[in-house]
């Protein structure tokens, strides 16, 4: 006798007395997932970790940038949930691809931790900030949008390739390998540490990725089951600023082969306190910086949207058709 195939909406409905969440094995996307995990716990949902070794885990020998681009921290637990094996997945939210993973969905994200970039010291470095290294000081990032920023404002620095999880970065900074680093703040603050830190990096004069300091929960669109569970624990203001942040950079074509940054803020006006999206795009070696600014009002995609045209007339078409190894055609001529 042949036992019937479950039904696709069976598989697809997740089971709260046992919910499974997919989380990469680092000790960060430990402590994320668990987060996600006692939110759950304090409303009497009880759930297990399922950890996952991604290809950006993998492949620590190559930069980033030239591994491929969108989903090299994600694929693999996406795949997961696509399959049934998971019924939700906790990401850094710039980690994920803006493009739409058919049969997936952003269900929630937690209250966001501090979104800025900060500055790592070695102990062999004399300085206390970015303009105190002396010139031909090494600072290692795995980001072009670092890199970029970096070199836009301090030309004379050496910036080299830093991979690895946030305690191996850690530790090649107090090694001396390289004689500072920049890395999220956000990591570091839920790691518990803070004594690294030299110095923040402030917004709007140095942008964070999109959605930096944010961690999502993605779901399977058709599980009624795991979007009623995880619909509260959902940040509403947060979720509201990473939407903009990320139309931008969707509007941009952004993965991580663009220096692109953005970073919705609280800024006071005549009209009293406004949501302000800042957003900028740059060559790899910083010798061109695009920036703008757009209000968030209701519709924060469409701010998001608007700033990345915006930016497109102002030349950052030219700089994503110079990454993309294009060459653009000159508009027609008037007669």
């Amino acid at each position: 006798m042949t036992r019937p195939r479950a039904s696709r909406k069976a598989v697809a409905q997740s089971d709260l007395s046992h919910l499974r969440i997919g989380t990469r094995a680092s000790t960060l996307a430990l402590k994320q997932a668990r987060m996600v995990q006692t939110a759950l716990a304090e409303r009497g949902i009880p759930s297990e970790l399922v950890t996952f070794v991604t290809t950006g885990d993998k492949r620590l020998d190559e930069p980033l940038s030239a591994i491929g681009g969108k989903g090299l921290f994600t694929t693999e637990i996406e795949t997961a949930l696509r399959r049934g094996k998971i019924d939700c997945a906790v990401h850094s939210l710039k980690d994920l691809s803006t493009d739409a993973v058919p049969g997936l969905d952003l269900a929630a994200v937690l209250p966001r931790e501090d979104p800025r970039d900060v500055l790592v010291l070695s102990s062999t470095a004399r300085a206390v900030g970015l303009a105190d290294l002396p010139r031909g000081s090494r600072v290692g990032t795995s980001s072009l949008r670092r890199r970029a920023q970096l070199l836009a404002v301090y030309p004379d620095l050496e910036v080299v390739e830093l991979r690895g999880n946030v305690p191996t970065r850690l530790r090649k900074v107090d090694e001396g390998q390289v004689h500072a680093a920049i890395l999220a703040a956000a990591g570091l603050h839920r790691l518990e540490a803070t004594q690294h830190i030299s110095a923040y990096l402030d917004a709007p004069d140095w942008l964070p990725a999109a959605g930096q300091g944010a961690i999502a929960v993605q779901i399977r669109t058709d599980d009624l089951v795991a979007r009623e569970a995880l619909g509260p624990i959902d940040h509403e203001p947060t979720m509201r600023a990473v939407r903009a942040e990320r139309a931008f950079l969707a509007g941009l074509d952004g993965g991580c082969q663009v220096p692109i940054g953005a970073l919705v803020m609280e800024e006071g006006g005549p009209a009293g306190i406004v949501w302000t999206l800042h957003g900028l795009i740059a060559d790899p070696r910083g010798r061109r910086v695009i920036r703008g600014a757009r209000v968030v009002g209701a519709d924060p995609v469409a701010a998001g949207r608007a700033l990345a045209d915006d930016l497109r007339s102002r030349g950052a078409e030219d700089i994503l058709a110079t990454l993309r190894g294009a060459t653009r055609v000159a508009p027609p001529q008037p007669e």
